[in-house]
């Protein structure tokens, strides 16, 4: 053997040796550190079986003596009781205390609790309270007819003061009924109707020489009166429409005009005025082409507590929207139903059709009972035009004025009634929201001529 190979040999041998060697100390140490643990474990079980009573002790061995169980299990179960008489007593000491509190204060948690449920009963009450005292009420009929009226017996129109001072010259020669004629031309009274009231005072010998203020004034007022038209009916025709149907269905109003005469403005003015009559009203967004239109009509809705129908898209069919409002106010119950429609007047023809479409569509499940034209009084003869166009392609019932507080050329009143044959029913008196109210003749006129 070589000496490379004998070195090799004792190389190998020695890392042998120190392999066996290292497994035999670790071995005995953790034989060592068992043994400790155990002796630690049973010196530990020995103290707490030594401060515990007899009693106690037999608890811990599951009711036997001690020693009377192997010593694996008696170790086991006493860990287990211990545990259990441990939670045991913390439960018994909160019952106790406890019970102690309750006898100390028997009344303490009654009267906290009540107050407290009480509390929550009235925060819940204020809450409801408070959405009921959300919802506007609208002012009422005599209210606003005592207001407005008098607003409209003071409006700006200066032509009866005019035609007043005329007819008070002593005599009057065919220059004063020219000025006569221009005078109520300006006012916008129309052509036809100015020369039938010029024929009928040219008529009336009263006029003639007459000097007395208040006589010319009450004469003037009887024509003008007159020509206003006193007779014509100026209600809403609102019914029920349950004669010959087992579901009560409700008035529908469709609201027609141009766009910025203040249509969509009118239909919420309207429905507070409904609901100041106790009508329940709801409104359906029939102007789809305008991007605002249905949330000026929600701006409106809101404070009343108004319901809304409206689409969900833009540009959707308006005879549609017009149709589920309708089966809506019939399933919620509503009196009214207060449609607003588009009002694109550089589309004629596509407005006309649109409008008849949707009356067409509303009218195979409830009729509508009125189709309100909305002008704007300071337009003058323009809104002559648009009632035609109107009356032409839908048929209106009733006309609604607004601005007509604002307006000098309060003649539109009696003009748009002659052409169309139907009568003025409502008038916009201001801006407020409660500012619309039945068109009286009498304080019109009274209006005109300054009273």
């Amino acid at each position: 053997m070589t000496i490379s190979g004998i070195i090799t040999f004792i190389i190998i041998t020695v890392l042998v040796v120190a392999a066996i060697i290292t497994a035999i100390s670790v071995s005995v140490i953790k034989k060592h550190q068992q043994q400790i643990a155990n002796a630690t474990q049973q010196e530990n079980q020995e103290i707490e079986q030594k401060e515990l009573p007899v009693a106690e002790q037999k608890d811990l061995n599951h009711g036997f003596p001690e020693g009377s169980l192997p010593e694996s299990d008696n170790t086991e179960l006493a860990l287990i009781h211990v545990a259990e008489d441990t939670t045991s007593t913390e439960e018994n000491s909160i019952s106790e205390q406890t019970t102690d509190n309750n006898e100390n204060q028997p009344m303490e948690d009654s009267i906290i609790n009540e107050p407290q449920e009480a509390s929550q009963t009235d925060i819940s009450d204020d809450q409801h309270d408070q959405a009921i005292q959300q919802i506007e009420a609208p002012e009422s009929r005599e209210s606003r007819s005592i207001r407005l009226r008098a607003r409209l017996a003071h409006t700006n129109n200066l032509f009866g003061k005019t035609l007043f001072k005329i007819l008070s010259r002593d005599i009057l020669s065919d220059d004063d009924w020219d000025e006569v004629e221009d005078t109520l031309l300006i006012a916008d009274v129309g052509a036809d109707t100015s020369e039938q009231i010029i024929d009928e005072l040219k008529k009336d010998a009263r006029i003639q020489g007459q000097k007395d203020p208040d006589q010319i004034r009450a004469l003037l007022r009887e024509k003008l009166l007159q020509a206003v038209g006193p007779q014509m009916d100026r209600s809403l025709h609102l019914t029920s429409n349950t004669e010959n149907s087992e579901e009560k269905k409700p008035s529908i109003i469709m609201m027609v005009g141009v766009n910025g005469t203040g249509k969509t403005t009118t239909a919420g003015k309207l429905s507070r005025l409904l609901i100041a009559d106790g009508k329940k009203v709801m409104m359906a967004a029939a102007d789809t082409f305008r991007a605002a239109a249905a949330d000026q009509l929600e701006t409106w809705a809101k404070p009343v507590g108004i319901t809304v129908v409206r689409s969900n898209k833009d540009a959707a069919d308006p005879a549609s929207v017009a149709y589920d409002g309708v089966q809506q106010a019939i399933q919620e119950k509503a009196d009214v139903l207060l449609i607003d429609t588009a009002g694109r007047l550089q589309n004629k023809q596509n407005l006309m059709d649109e409008l008849g479409k949707i009356r067409r569509v509303v009218e195979k499940t409830a009729p509508v009972s009125e189709v309100l034209l909305v002008l704007d009084a300071t337009t003058g003869q323009n809104g002559m035009t648009q009632a035609n166009v109107f009356a032409e392609a839908i048929g209106i019932t009733g006309i609604v004025l607004t601005k007509l507080d604002g307006s000098a050329k309060g003649g539109i009143v009696i003009s748009v009634q002659n052409k169309l044959g139907v009568p003025v029913k409502l008038v916009g008196l201001g801006e407020g929201p409660d500012d619309l109210e039945t068109f009286d003749p009498a304080s019109f006129v009274d209006g005109i001529l300054g009273e």
